[in-house]
C-alpha cells in the first residue's frame, strides 16, 4: 500500500521527480491509445465531449445512445430493462487515463468533475435511484470501461447523499478495484459498513464534505470517520459550517480535486527491512480538528484527517522466537541517526507527544507482550531491541509509558542503563510485570548511567505521591538528574500533557 499522500508539495524538485518517475512510462502508453468511443458525441460543461450510452439489464449488451436534445447537460431515468450510460471525455488524457465514477444525481453540482476533466480525467455515470442500485449492471460498466476502452482499474468515486452510500457499496464489494472515495453527506448502510475493513486493508482514502446540521452526519459520516482509522485507514472530514443537507460540494472544488488526484497519483513505497515480508500495515494520524474560513465558501470548515496533517504508518510483525506482535509506526522523514521510542502501551491517535516526536523524525516502538503471560518478557523486548539496532536504529532508544506501562519501561531500562537515552512517563505507576524486583529500590544503575527522567503528572491523581513523589526524592538523593512536570487540577486522565514542547526539548535532546 502507498504511503500517505495527503501533504504532497507538488512545488519541491524531489516530489516533482519522484512524479516523473512513476508516471512517464505509463504516458507514453496512454498516448499511443487514447480511450476511444463509439456514438454520436454531444458537448458537456465547458465544451467536453459527452458520450451517451444504453445497457440492456438482462444481457448486459451496451450500445451508443443518442441523448435527446432537452436532457441539456443532464440525463432522464432510463426506459425500463435499461440502464443510460455517461462517459465525458478530457481534452487530453492524463497519464494512466484516470477517471471519476458518479452513482445518482448525475450533473448535480458538477463543479469537481469539471475541475477533474480539465486535469485529463474522464467523468463516468450509470443510471442509479432508489430502485436501481449497484448490481451486476455496474460491474458490467466498470468492465466496458476498463477493459475494453483502457480507463485505468482504479477510479476514483464521487457520491452525494444516496450516491455515496452507493459508491460505498460498490467499493466495499471491489475494495482492490478502487483508488479513493469522495462522499458528500452521504448515506450508508449496515452491510457497506460492515465491510469498511476491506477498504483500509487496500489504502483507499476517503474524504466526507458535510454540512454541520447535516441530519446525516451522525449518523453516517461520524460513524464511518469513526470505525474506518480502527481498521488503518485514512479518513478526512469537511464540515461546513451552520451547512445542511444542501447544497453539496464546495463552490471552489479545489480541494476535492487536489484531494483526488493525489490519491489516483500515489506512488507505491517499499516497506521498511524492519518490518521483513510479512506484515500488516496502517495508517496513523492524529485527531485534532482545524477551523478554517473558506471566503469563496462563505462560511468556516472543520477540517481533520490525513488531508490536514501529518500521516505515518505503522507496521505491525512478528519476530521468530518472540512472543506477542510488535508495532512500529514510521516517521514520514527519519531524524539522524535514527532515534526511537521504546514503549509497551499501544500508542493512540490523540497521543500527542508521540505525534509530536514522529513530526521529528523518530519511530515510535510498542515491545511485544505475550498473549501467554501477565505482561512483557525481557527477553523478548531484547530479541526486539537487537532487531531494531541490526537494522540501524540508535542504540540508545527513549524509554516512555503512561500508568503502569511507564513501569514496564523503567524495569528494562534498569536491565539496560547504557542502552538508554533518557525515560519519560506520564502519571507513571512503577510496578512492571517484567521484573520482579521493586522498581524503586533499584534506581542506582539509572542514576549510575546518568540516564535523565521526566515525569509528567496530575496534580490530582492518585499514583502521585506513591509513585512520581518516591522516585523523584530517590534519584536526587542518588545524584540522577530527574525533572517533574504537575498540572495542578488534573487528575490521571488526560495522561499527555497539555503543552508538549517541554517534554520534546527534552527527548529531543537526550536521544542519542
Amino acid at each position: 500500500m502507498a504511503n500517505s499522500i495527503m501533504r504532497r508539495t507538488y512545488s519541491c524538485l524531489p516530489a516533482f521527480l519522484l512524479f516523473l518517475a512513476v508516471w512517464i512510462p505509463n504516458a507514453a502508453h496512454a498516448a499511443d491509445a487514447p480511450p476511444a468511443f463509439d456514438g454520436e458525441p454531444s458537448v458537456w460543461h465547458d465544451g467536453f465531449v459527452r458520450y451517451d450510452f444504453a445497457m440492456d439489464e438482462t444481457t448486459l449488451a451496451i450500445t451508443p445512445f443518442k441523448a435527446p436534445g432537452a436532457e441539456g447537460f443532464g440525463v432522464r431515468d432510463p426506459a425500463k430493462g435499461q440502464r443510460r450510460c455517461i462517459i465525458i471525455a478530457p481534452k487530453t488524457a492524463a497519464p494512466g487515463n484516470p477517471w471519476s465514477w458518479r452513482g445518482c444525481y448525475w450533473d448535480h453540482q458538477p463543479q469537481t468533475e469539471v475541475e477533474l476533466l480539465k486535469r485529463g480525467f474522464h467523468i463516468a455515470y450509470i443510471s442509479a435511484n432508489a430502485t436501481l442500485k449497484p448490481g451486476k449492471e455496474w460491474d458490467a460498466w466498470y468492465a466496458f470501461l476498463t477493459e475494453k476502452h483502457g480507463l485505468s482499474k482504479k477510479p476514483a468515486f464521487i457520491g452525494m447523499s444516496r450516491g455515496g452510500e452507493y459508491a460505498y457499496t460498490w467499493a466495499t464489494s471491489h475494495p482492490d478495484s478502487v483508488s479513493c472515495i469522495y462522499a458528500d453527506n452521504p448515506g450508508g448502510n449496515r452491510e457497506m459498513i460492515a465491510r469498511l475493513g476491506d477498504l483500509a486493508r487496500n489504502d483507499v482514502p476517503l474524504l466526507h464534505v458535510c454540512g454541520s446540521i447535516d441530519p446525516l452526519l451522525g449518523r453516517v459520516s461520524t460513524v464511518i470517520e469513526t470505525i474506518y482509522p480502527q481498521f488503518g485507514g485514512r479518513v478526512s472530514v469537511m464540515v461546513k459550517e451552520g451547512g445542511g443537507h444542501h447544497p453539496h460540494s464546495l463552490r471552489d472544488p479545489t480541494p476535492i480535486a487536489d484531494f483526488i488526484v493525489q490519491s489516483v497519483q500515489a506512488p507505491a513505497s517499499a516497506s521498511p527491512a524492519f518490518a521483513g515480508d510479512k506484515f500488516t500495515k496502517s495508517a496513523f494520524y492524529g485527531t485534532a480538528s482545524a477551523y478554517r474560513g473558506y471566503p469563496k465558501e462563505g462560511t468556516y470548515i472543520t477540517c481533520r484527517g490525513p488531508l490536514f496533517t501529518e500521516c505515518n504508518y505503522r507496521y505491525a510483525f512478528d519476530l521468530a522466537g518472540v512472543e506477542g506482535t510488535i508495532n512500529v509506526i514510521v516517521p514520514q522523514v527519519v531524524a539522524p541517526g535514527s532515534p526511537w521510542v521504546f514503549r509497551a502501551d499501544f500508542v493512540s491517535r490523540d497521543a500527542a507527544v508521540d505525534l509530536a516526536l514522529l513530526a521529528k523524525g523518530f519511530h515510535i516502538v510498542t515491545g511485544p507482550v505475550p498473549y501467554n503471560a501477565d505482561g512483557p518478557q525481557r527477553p523478548h523486548w531484547d530479541a526486539v531491541y537487537k532487531h531494531l539496532v541490526d537494522n540501524g536504529f540508535s542504540r540508545k532508544p527513549v524509554m516512555e509509558g503512561a500508568g503502569a506501562a511507564a513501569g514496564e519501561a523503567y524495569a528494562w531500562a534498569i536491565a539496560n542503563p547504557e542502552k538508554v537515552a533518557c525515560i519519560y512517563g506520564e502519571n507513571p505507576v512503577m510496578s512492571s510485570h517484567m521484573s520482579k524486583a521493586s522498581l524503586l529500590d533499584n534506581l542506582a544503575a539509572l542514576s549510575k548511567a546518568g540516564v535523565p527522567l521526566l515525569h509528567v503528572c496530575g496534580g490530582l491523581d492518585p499514583q502521585l505521591n506513591d509513585n512520581t513523589r518516591v522516585v523523584e526524592k530517590r534519584y536526587k538523593d542518588l545524584g540522577g538528574p530527574i525533572t517533574v512536570i504537575v498540572n495542578e487540577g488534573q487528575g490521571h486522565f488526560p495522561t499527555a500533557p497539555a503543552d508538549v514542547k517541554p517534554v520534546v526539548d527534552f527527548v529531543t535532546q537526550h536521544a542519542k
